[in-house]
């Protein structure tokens, strides 16, 4: 891509989150024609398209939104989860099918499943208290929220916390816990993000990258549906 003048544009930025979404991000990137990282990036954060077109910025993924509301870049990908959590003003032009999950209030199995409006100030163990704080305040309940960065099952188990409000999947790690679901928060999946300004001042380029997105998305549903007798 060149501007009129014959300069090149600056690449479009994209922050990914390291681990699973990252590698299924690239996966539906590379089905749908997005410029990919080239082979020869070795251990750096940022990873150049073969192109040049597009430069991948590997962020921690609750960093993520911090760096698309900044402008340090134009696209992110990550859940819907870490986007509430983090408070940052962005656009939501696409959600993405993969990231599957949900966060959900989760108690001690033989704990009575009161209303939690009759519960007197229980205390609530997360990774994720400005979502669960959220949570209660809608609700008119008086919680103690602490927050944790380790495994938040642990807090009923210590008495450090009568409930806990987490990511949940399968539920295998509750149950083997000794703890049951008992409410969902939040229904999960990966979000492409984009910062408020270069939405704008790339819409072309970003507007390339969500087109060859929703156009592939489609398509795969297409095929997925059952043909017509």
């Amino acid at each position: 891509m060149t501007q009129r003048n014959g300069a090149p544009d600056a690449p479009l930025m994209i922050a990914l989150p390291k681990g699973r979404l990252a590698d299924q991000t690239l996966d539906l990137f590379a089905a749908a024609g997005v410029p990919l990282p080239g082979r020869e990036n070795g251990r750096r954060l940022i990873l150049a398209s073969d192109d040049g077109t597009v430069h991948y910025v590997m962020a921690k993924p609750s960093d993520v939104p911090t760096f698309v509301e900044y402008g340090a870049a134009d696209l992110g990908i990550c859940g819907l989860d870490t986007l509430r959590e983090s408070r940052r003003h962005v656009y939501e032009p696409l959600l993405l099918p993969f990231g599957f999950c949900r966060l959900c209030l989760a108690a001690p199995a033989d704990r009575p499943d009161t209303p939690l409006r009759y519960q007197s100030q229980p205390r609530v163990a997360t990774k994720y208290p400005n979502l669960t704080a959220d949570f209660f305040r809608a609700r008119g309940v008086n919680a103690e929220i602490i927050a944790l960065n380790g495994s938040v099952e642990l807090g009923p188990l210590v008495g450090l916390a009568d409930l806990i409000v987490d990511i949940v999947e399968s539920g295998n790690t509750l149950k083997a816990n000794g703890l049951v679901e008992t409410r969902t928060i939040l229904e999960i999946q990966a979000v492409l993000i984009a910062n408020r300004a270069a939405y704008h001042l790339k819409r072309a380029a970003i507007d390339a990258v969500v087109g060859r997105l929703r156009r592939h998305l489609a398509a795969s549903e297409a095929a997925a549906l059952p043909a017509k007798k």
